[in-house]
């Protein structure tokens, strides 16, 4: 009887050490990324690097032979290991996610964070119809042949949004505009079907003004 109950306990011990390795193994591959590897996270280390200087090639999500080697640039000139990869220490200097926080389980919740730090950055203070209408704007272009066909493709395109370039993009992030990106995902749009806006007491681009005005809320512009 006692014989049977520890070979119980070990076949038990042994399942769980090897669902643990199997995790472990997971998480790795999913906080990892090398040449071959593609997506959003991709598209994001590359817009890092290029923001940054280290990356000067097409930010399109595709981990190539380029991108490999503006990681490992930037590997060499933090003290990382230059192997070009972008694992857990790498992801950590850039400021990115070292948990697999990219895997479909949580992709609503990145969506969400995302538009409303973007929100946050464009249009804090505005009106809430004002700050929904932004997160709008950039559902709308992902929805657009013009434009990237995913949110991160959207936010991080160079030149899209003045918020990377001035430092907003990182600043801590109202809780209303984690209500405006909910209410953005959930269909919301005050912008019209607008895929621009700007404010015209800021915007020194005669091309933005040519843009077909939809409305004005608050002290954005929004075009088609």
């Amino acid at each position: 009887m006692h014989n049977k109950k520890r070979l119980a306990l070990s076949i038990a011990v042994l399942f769980a050490v090897n669902i643990a390795i199997i995790s472990f193994f997971q998480t790795a591959e999913a906080a990892a990324y090398r040449q071959g590897s593609s997506g959003d996270a991709v598209r994001t280390i590359q817009t890092k690097l290029t923001n940054w200087g280290y990356f000067t090639g097409k930010v399109d999500g595709v981990y190539g032979p380029q991108t490999a080697e503006a990681v490992k640039y930037f590997q060499r000139k933090n003290g990382l290991t230059a192997d070009g990869v972008a694992g857990p220490a790498t992801l950590k200097a850039l400021g990115m996610s070292t948990t697999g926080a990219d895997a479909p389980a949580s992709s609503q919740q990145n969506s969400v964070d995302l538009l409303a730090r973007v929100i946050s950055a464009e249009a804090r203070g505005e009106p809430y119809s004002g700050q929904v209408a932004v997160g709008a704007v950039i559902l709308n272009r992902v929805e657009h042949p013009s434009f990237p066909g995913t949110i991160a493709g959207v936010v991080y395109q160079p030149g899209a949004f003045t918020c990377m370039d001035d430092g907003q993009f990182n600043q801590p992030v109202a809780e209303s505009s984690y209500r405006a990106a909910r209410d953005a995902l959930n269909g919301a749009d005050p912008s019209g079907g607008a895929i621009y806006y700007f404010n015209p007491d800021t915007a020194t681009s005669a091309w933005i003004w040519s843009r077909p005005l939809i409305k004005v809320i608050g002290k954005h512009r929004f075009c088609s």
